[in-house]
C-alpha cells in the first residue's frame, strides 16, 4: 500500500484520516473533510449520485428532458425546497455557476428552528451581551484575565435568566478554547471523563485548551464533584460552573478552593427592557437568520428551486433552509424609520417604534419587563407570545393574558425561601408591621408551610420580645396549633394576628444575649466543678462530704440573703444583666436621625437625652443610661 494511501486513527475523535492529512485534520480541530469517506454504495443512489454531478458539466438540449435527480423528487433521496422567489418560466434552467450558488443561505437544522426565541436570539459576542456590568465592563477582574488569554476555573452563580450559559459560552469563544457543555442533571462521571481524555489528547497535540461547561453544577454530589479536582489541578481542564444555589452550601470546599465564584445579579428593568427592544429589532429584520418570528407580508409565489448539493441525495432527512424573501416596501420602509439621520438605531417604546407588531404596544412592553422580574429568558418568552398573537389584538386581553401565563417562582429548598424568612423575622424586630405583613404575604400567596412561618415567629418570640413581653411566646405557641388545626387558607388570619402583636410589642433580647454569654464562658473550661454549698446531698455521706453545707434556703429568711452560686472564675461575672442597662450599646447618631426622620415624621426620639454633648457630635460606642 502506497503511504500516500495509510490511513490511521485521530487520536482526538478516533476518525480514519489519511496520514498525509493528519496534521490539517488536528489543526482543523477535527472538523473539516479530511477523514476518509466510506466506500461508495452501489445500486439506484450510487447512479443517482452519479448522475448529479455528470449534470454540471453537461448543458441539456432543447427538448431534452432534465436528469430525474434535478427535476423531480424521489420520496426516498431527492428533495424539493420551495423558495419564495418570482416565478419564472426558466426558473428550472440549472446554472451551476450563477442560478444556484447565489440562492444558498446558512442552513437551520430542526432542532434550530424548534428552539424558543430566548435561544435563537443569544449574544454571539461579549458586545452583544447585557447586563452583568461589574462582569463584563472594562477593567474587571474577569475581563483582566480575559485579555491575558485564560479564565481559570469559574463558578458563575446567579438567578435564572440572568446570563450564566451565554456568558460562559462568549468567555470561550474569546479564549479560542474548545468548548464543551454538559447538564449535570443528564449526565454522570463517565461523560466527564470522556471530556476530560479528548481534551488531554488535544491539549499535549495542538495546545489548544478545553473549557467545560457544566450547567446546574450543584446537582453533582460531593463524590462525582471531586471527579474535577486532578484535572483541575493538573490544568488540564477549565471549568465553568453554573449554579442558581448557593456554591457555599452545595459545592465542596475542595471544588470552591480551585475555582473563582463570580457573582451574576439579576437584571434590571432597563436591561430587560433593552433585550425586549433589541430583540423585536432582529426579528423583524426581513430575511432573518436567527429563526425569529416571521414578519408578516404579502405571500409570495413559490417555486420549486433545485438543490445541487450531492449530500441531500444521499440524506433522508434534509436540513430545512430559511426562505428567500425579498424586503417589501413597507418593511423597508420601517427600518429607514428606525433610523436616525445619522444612521444609529432609534429604540423606543412607543407603539410606532414597531410598526410590524402593532399589539406590542407600551403597556405590553412594560409589562413584560415587570413580569420577567429580571429574567431575561422569560421576557423572551412573554415577548415570543406577544409576537405570535395577533395583529387586532385588544390591549387589555393581551396583557390579562400575559398576567396568567406568568407563575411564582418560589422553591422550599432554595435561597429564596430562606431570604423571605429572614426578611420576616427582620421586620418583626425593628417594629415594622408592615413589612413583617408584606413578607408573611409573599411566603403564604407562594405556597409556603403555614407551620414553617409559625415556627419562626416562635423562635421570634423568646429571642426579640423576650421579657418585654410575656405574653409573647403563649401567643406564638398558640397560634401554632391554630395552624395545625385549622390549616390554609383560613390559618392566615391567625398568623397575621401574630406577626402584627410582635411586631407592635416592646423588645427585649436580655434573655438571649445572657445566654450567649453563658454559653461562650460555659465553653471555656467544661471541667469546672459545681460548688459544694450548691451541690445536691440526697444521702448523708454526701452531707459529711460537706455537700450543701452553709446554702441558705431563700423562703426561709426575711430578707435577702446569698449563696455561692457560681465557680469562683465566673462570681464577678453578669451574664443576665439588668433592666435597662446599656453597655454594649452602640449611639449612632447619623442612624438615629434617619429614623426620626423617615419614621417619626421628623420628630425627635423621645429618649434622647436633653444634656448630650458626646452624643450629639457623631458616633460613639458610651450612649446614655436609660432607666
Amino acid at each position: 500500500m502506497s503511504s500516500d494511501n495509510l490511513k490511521v486513527a485521530c487520536p482526538v475523535c478516533s476518525k480514519s484520516v489519511l496520514e498525509k492529512d493528519i496534521n490539517r485534520h488536528l489543526d482543523n480541530n477535527c472538523s473539516d473533510d479530511t477523514a476518509v469517506p466510506p466506500p461508495p454504495t452501489q445500486g439506484f443512489r450510487g447512479k443517482l449520485a452519479q448522475t448529479s454531478l455528470d449534470s454540471l458539466f453537461t448543458t441539456p438540449s432543447k427538448g431534452s428532458q432534465a436528469p430525474p435527480s434535478l427535476t423531480q423528487s424521489s420520496s426516498k433521496y431527492g428533495h424539493r425546497r420551495k423558495r419564495s422567489e418570482p416565478e419564472d418560466s426558466d426558473s428550472f434552467t440549472i446554472d451551476a455557476a450563477t442560478d444556484i450558488a447565489p440562492l444558498k443561505r446558512q442552513r437551520v437544522t430542526r432542532l434550530q428552528s424548534a428552539a424558543p426565541l430566548a435561544e435563537r436570539l443569544r449574544p454571539q459576542s461579549l458586545e452583544e451581551f447585557v447586563g452583568q456590568p461589574h462582569l463584563t465592563g472594562p477593567g474587571s477582574l474577569l475581563m483582566s484575565q480575559l485579555d491575558q488569554g485564560a479564565t481559570g476555573s469559574i463558578i458563575f452563580w446567579g438567578p435564572p435568566g440572568c446570563g450564566k450559559t451565554t456568558l460562559a459560552r462568549l468567555l470561550a469563544k474569546r479564549t479560542d478554547a474548545v468548548f464543551k457543555e454538559l447538564s449535570a442533571t443528564d449526565s454522570g462521571i463517565a461523560d466527564v471523563r470522556a471530556v476530560v481524555e479528548q481534551a488531554k489528547n488535544l491539549l499535549s497535540l495542538t495546545g489548544r485548551r478545553t473549557v467545560l461547561f457544566l450547567d446546574e453544577v450543584h446537582r453533582f454530589n460531593k463524590a462525582q464533584q471531586d471527579i474535577f479536582l486532578p484535572f483541575l489541578e493538573q490544568g488540564h481542564l477549565q471549568l465553568i460552573g453554573a449554579t442558581t444555589e448557593n456554591p457555599s452550601f452545595r459545592l465542596t470546599s475542595a471544588l470552591l478552593s480551585r475555582c473563582r465564584v463570580f457573582v451574576l445579579e439579576r437584571l434590571t428593568d432597563d436591561d430587560i427592557r433593552h433585550i425586549v427592544i433589541q430583540a423585536v429589532e432582529r426579528v423583524s429584520e426581513p430575511n432573518t437568520s436567527s429563526g425569529g418570528v416571521p414578519r408578516p407580508s404579502q405571500p409570495a409565489r413559490e417555486v420549486y428551486v433545485v438543490d445541487d448539493d450531492s449530500s441531500d441525495v444521499a440524506s433522508s432527512q434534509p436540513d430545512i433552509e430559511e426562505p428567500l424573501t425579498q424586503p417589501s416596501q413597507s418593511s423597508q420602509a420601517s427600518q429607514s424609520s428606525a433610523t436616525g439621520p445619522s444612521g444609529t438605531q432609534t429604540s423606543s417604546a412607543s407603539a410606532s417604534a414597531f410598526p410590524a407588531y402593532p399589539q406590542l404596544t407600551p403597556k405590553v412592553l412594560s409589562l413584560i419587563v415587570s413580569l420577567s422580574t429580571g429574567d431575561a429568558r422569560t421576557a423572551l418568552s412573554l415577548l415570543e407570545l406577544v409576537l405570535s398573537a395577533k395583529h387586532t389584538s385588544d390591549e387589555g386581553t393581551l396583557l390579562t393574558a400575559l398576567r396568567r401565563s406568568v407563575s411564582t417562582a418560589y422553591d422550599r429548598t432554595g435561597d429564596a425561601r430562606y431570604d423571605m424568612i429572614s426578611a420576616l423575622h427582620k421586620s418583626v424586630r425593628g417594629s415594622n408591621g408592615t413589612a413583617a405583613l408584606y413578607w408573611l404575604a409573599r411566603m403564604l400567596t407562594a405556597g409556603e408551610d403555614p407551620l414553617y412561618v409559625a415556627r419562626r415567629m416562635i423562635v421570634c418570640a423568646s429571642e426579640d420580645i423576650g421579657l418585654a413581653d410575656n405574653h409573647a411566646l403563649p401567643l406564638a405557641m398558640a397560634t401554632y396549633q391554630a395552624c395545625q388545626v385549622i390549616g390554609m387558607p383560613e390559618c392566615r388570619i391567625n398568623l397575621a394576628h401574630l406577626v402584627s402583636y410582635l411586631s407592635e410589642a416592646p423588645k427585649s433580647t436580655r434573655a438571649y444575649q445572657g445566654y450567649n454569654r453563658a454559653e461562650e464562658a460555659a465553653k471555656l473550661d467544661p471541667s469546672i466543678p459545681v460548688p459544694p454549698m450548691v451541690r445536691n446531698a440526697p444521702t448523708k455521706l454526701m452531707k459529711d462530704l460537706g455537700y450543701g453545707r452553709e446554702y441558705k434556703y431563700n423562703p426561709d429568711y426575711a430578707h435577702p440573703v446569698t449563696n455561692d452560686y457560681l465557680p469562683i472564675q465566673f462570681r464577678d461575672d453578669e451574664f443576665l444583666r439588668k433592666e435597662g442597662d446599656m453597655r454594649d450599646k452602640v449611639w449612632d447618631e447619623d442612624a438615629l436621625r434617619q429614623w426620626e426622620f423617615q419614621v417619626n415624621g421628623g420628630r425627635p426620639w423621645s429618649g434622647r437625652p436633653e444634656t448630650g454633648s458626646n452624643q450629639a457630635s457623631g458616633n460613639t460606642s458610651g450612649p446614655p443610661q436609660v432607666e
